[in-house]
């Protein structure tokens, strides 16, 4: 019996390590402030859309730090460009929402973890079952809370980010 290809998250720009790109343009940081590109393949055939999320694990704040989600990107959509969380640049695949990050703006965050041990960024794809009846203004934990019950199928990546 022939395995079937699993759900994957790629990016042509990430490896282990964040890239100058990904990292925040202020708190001491001289980064881009862009967010990364991502690709992936091979979605349960049901899928009815797409959610992407990168989350700080290792955030000194008892509860993460949510750097990006963007929720209800179509189900023909299998890539988001670099820099589509910047808002004024319209990069998001129509019918696409970007709510808040835990800056409480929506968009993307980037990384600026302290010093210290690297942090871990994870990146997670959620194939959807249905989209999510939310806004730009829904807090990360309660986008969180629905994609719970509407995911189909996940994949993620895990990057590294430290103060040098």
């Amino acid at each position: 019996m022939a395995l079937l290809p699993t759900f994957t998250l790629k990016s042509k720009e990430l490896g282990g390590q964040l890239n100058n790109q990904q990292y925040a343009n202020g708190m001491g940081y001289q980064g881009e402030n862009q967010s990364p590109q991502l690709y992936w393949e091979h979605a349960p055939a049901d899928t009815q859309g797409f959610a992407v999320t990168i989350y700080d694990l290792d955030a000194p704040t008892g509860s993460g730090f949510w750097h990006w989600v963007v929720f209800n990107i179509p189900k023909d959509v299998h890539e988001l460009v670099s820099g589509a969380g910047d808002p004024d640049k319209q990069l998001l695949p129509q019918g696409a929402i970007q709510s808040n990050t835990d800056l409480g703006i929506p968009g993307y965050a980037g990384a600026a973890p302290n010093e210290g041990p690297a942090h871990r960024y994870l990146i997670t794809v959620y194939a959807l079952g249905k989209q999510l009846e939310l806004d730009q203004h829904t807090t990360p934990a309660f986008v969180g809370f629905n994609l719970h019950f509407m995911t189909l199928a996940k994949a993620s990546l895990i990057v590294y980010g430290q103060k040098h």
